[in-house]
């Protein structure tokens, strides 16, 4: 009987190690991966502990997360982070804030950053908006000061790139794709 009631709690003992053993492996996946609450948490202290960078680098990193892209070419991030600091005199301030703000949001998905900021900071939505606008159309400020900082290396030609040349000039008069072309039946 007593070797039944020591098998017994050898048995028990072992069930709880493989129980603990199987929990910790699913935490430490979920927390590798970024789902659940302890890659939150882990996420809130290294964005308090680690500040963002500042400068041509905290527009570098927030550009990557907003657009989903790697890496930009330095000197027309150079050329199009001096153009939104001079029209924005809080451009700079406001790349901090939403570094800050994405590093404590948990990776909010890009496409929703500008909505989850509306309600809260309309001003950092204004700069996300401004962002992308600058990077996908090469556009900086609102008319009638609107500056041109890229063209052929919008982003916006980058998803038809293997179809569609980029028009590096007009190729007749002004709005000519709104007339029928020659032959063309009137209704």
């Amino acid at each position: 009987m007593t070797q039944h009631i020591s098998r017994l709690a050898h048995s028990a003992a072992r069930r709880h190690f493989v129980l603990g053993a199987c929990a910790s492996a699913a935490a430490l996946a979920f927390t590798a991966v970024g789902f659940g609450f302890p890659s939150f948490i882990a996420q809130a202290l290294a964005a308090e502990s680690n500040p963002p960078p500042a400068g041509l680098e905290g527009f570098l990193l927030l550009s990557q997360k907003l657009t989903g892209r790697a890496s930009f070419d330095r000197v027309l991030a150079q050329r199009v982070y001096d153009a939104l600091s001079k029209a924005d005199s809080q451009f700079v301030a406001n790349v901090a804030q939403l570094n800050t703000w994405l590093a404590s949001h948990g990776g909010v998905p890009s496409d929703t950053v500008t909505q989850a900021l509306q309600a809260d900071t309309p001003a950092l939505a204004v700069t996300v908006g401004a962002i992308m606008r600058a990077w996908y159309l090469g556009l900086v400020g609102d008319a009638p000061r609107v500056s041109v900082v890229a063209y052929e290396r919008a982003l916006m030609f980058d998803p038809v790139a293997d179809v569609l040349t980029i028009p590096s000039y007009c190729r007749d008069v002004p709005f000519y794709w709104t007339q029928k072309p020659p032959g063309a039946a009137t209704s």
